[in-house]
């Protein structure tokens, strides 16, 4: 079995643990509040933070050095299943996307077991792009795993619907 079904595996097991114990929501304010256990979720989401940064910022280098080398990436039902893959083909049109829409993290959740640590966000993307409007509703999970003192990203799965007109 590779590496990344291997993670992802262990990863859905550490979340189903984990899911009534790390809850966090909004503040009054729209804010997420940290996750919910201490140190290591906090360190874990300063990743995936720096991670949506550096796509904001077109820093594609940076963006991959948060990735494992065996990163599995799932979108629109498709899958990469490397940060070769995934920086050769959609790493480079995500920092454009990233830096032309803006994006608001509503809410996340999240919780370690041991190495592994995974984070489920929801969030809105708004903007113009390549002369289309863009709403969308979005939400995305993560799954990281700390090597050699570093929380790094394991797996990726995004996932949208466009916005309701209703709100």
């Amino acid at each position: 079995m590779n590496l990344a079904r291997s993670a992802c595996r262990m990863a859905c097991a550490a979340a189903l643990l984990a899911a009534t114990a790390a809850h966090a929501h909004p503040t009054a304010h729209g804010a997420p509040a940290a996750l919910a256990a201490p140190q290591a979720p906090a360190e874990a989401a300063k990743v995936i933070d720096a991670f949506h940064a550096a796509l904001r910022q077109g820093d594609t280098a940076a963006a991959a050095a948060l990735l494992t080398d065996a990163v599995l990436i799932f979108e629109a039902g498709g899958a990469e299943r490397s940060k070769a893959e995934y920086a050769s083909a959609h790493l480079p049109g995500d920092a454009v996307f990233a830096q032309a829409v803006g994006s608001e993290l509503t809410r996340r959740t999240g919780g370690t077991s041991g190495d592994l640590a995974w984070a489920a966000s929801e969030g809105r993307t708004r903007g113009r792009y390549k002369d289309r409007d863009v709403d969308r509703i979005t939400t995305e999970t993560m799954v990281l795993r700390r090597q050699a003192g570093a929380w790094r990203i394991v797996h990726v799965h995004w996932s949208s619907r466009a916005a309701s007109t209703a709100h």
